[in-house]
This record gives structure tokens, sequence and C-alpha cells, in this order.
């Protein structure tokens, strides 16, 4: 068996927009919630949609049945907006290091790849980095049923390249997105601590320590 494309979470792996995210959700939680979120409460929102994380906000401050569908979209709404005022200073140089170079060496190995992200603003995102001609094919997280750990979203970033699930590489940040690999059936590669991501088929501490070969090798063996 060989590789035949390569998928890719965003968040703490192409780029990392989650200081952007936590400062909005923690200025938003104390605004309309009167909650304050700590950074323990941020590692739970990692990989996971907006709704998704409002609620985890909103079960961290015991508030579970307080507010409205309505009102919850009212938040998660403005969360956003905040977030995109943040975003919108992005350049190349908050590509996370060795990543750039990555891509651009499984584009000269003729490996297709896509992102699969629970971001509605990754194309925005992808376009401030200037990496569409390279990750132009993006997953819209509202075409899928369910959110990471489910498998869905890398299911349909796999499909957009036309690559088996089987011989798919998938990259993460997040213990939720490494479950949703392995279920998927691909090999998962984390990027952190290997402690944490102790799920994952291979994990780099870092992206400056991304390598091909070494994940050539690690497809291979498993595979053997």
């Amino acid at each position: 068996m060989t590789i035949t494309g390569f998928v890719f979470d965003l968040d703490g792996v192409i780029t990392d927009t989650a200081k952007f995210h936590y400062q909005a959700w923690k200025e938003i939680a104390q605004e309309k919630l009167d909650i304050t979120i700590t950074p323990a409460v941020n590692e739970l929102l990692k990989g996971r949609s907006r709704m998704d994380s409002l609620e985890e906000i909103i079960k961290f401050g015991h508030q579970e049945g307080q507010h409205t569908l309505a009102e919850k979209e009212a938040i998660a709404t403005e969360k956003n907006d905040r977030y995109k005022q943040l975003i919108q200073t992005m350049t190349p140089a908050d590509i996370l290091p060795g990543m750039g170079e990555f891509l651009q060496e499984l584009a000269d190995h003729h490996y297709p790849m896509s992102v699969a992200s629970a971001s509605f603003n990754a194309p925005f995102i992808i376009k401030r980095l200037k990496l569409e001609d390279l990750l132009g094919k993006i997953v819209d997280p509202a075409s899928v049923k369910h959110g990471k750990p489910a498998p869905d979203i890398f299911e349909a970033a796999a499909d957009q390249i036309d690559s088996p699930y089987a011989t798919t590489v998938g990259f993460e940040d997040a213990t939720a997105g490494i479950s949703g690999i392995n279920d998927a059936g691909m090999f998962s590669v984390g990027i952190g601590d290997p402690t944490i991501l102790d799920e994952a088929d291979l994990v780099f501490a870092s992206t400056a320590d991304v390598s091909l070969s070494a994940i050539e090798q690690a497809f291979a063996s498993k595979n053997a």
C-alpha cells in the first residue's frame, strides 16, 4: 500500500488561530454569559465547531438549559464576527514553522491535499496565508452531518481528492481530530505532545519536525 493523499486540520497544524479564538471566546463569554473561561477550558474547544464550543463554555459555567437556541446562535455569531476582525491581520508569516515547505514538498511529489477544518473561516484563512494554490480543496463543515470527533469531515476531505481512506494520511493537533482520523481508517499524524496524542500513528512534537520520509516509513511499517 502506498499513500494516496493528505488531509489537514487547519488550526495548530497549518497555522495557529487558537489565540484569536481564545481571545474572542473569552471576551464574548464574559460579556454575554458572565463566564470567565480559562486556558484549560480553551483546550476543550480545540477542533470543535462553533456551537459545540459554546455548549462546552455553557457547561463550564453551569448554565445548561438557561439559553434558547436563538440566543446561543446570536452569541456564536457575535463571537465569530469578533474572531474575523482579529484574523484580518494574518499573513503568510503566520504559517507554522516548516509547514509551507512541507506542503510544497507534497505538491512536488504530486500528493493531492485537502483541508478538514471545523472552521467556517478556513477559506478566508487559507487565502490570507496565500496557500490557496496548494490547499484549494476545503471541506465546508456545514456539509457534514457530525463534527469531530466523528470521522465525517476527514472522509469528506479524502473524497474531495479521490483518496481511499486506508491510504490517506490525516494531520491533527487535537485528540478529537485524531479520533476522527482513526475512525475513518486513515493513518493519523499528530502535532504536539505524544502523551496527549497517544492514539496517533505518528507524532511530531512540532510542525518544524514534520518529515515526509518519516511519514512514508511509518505508514509502510504499519501496513507491512
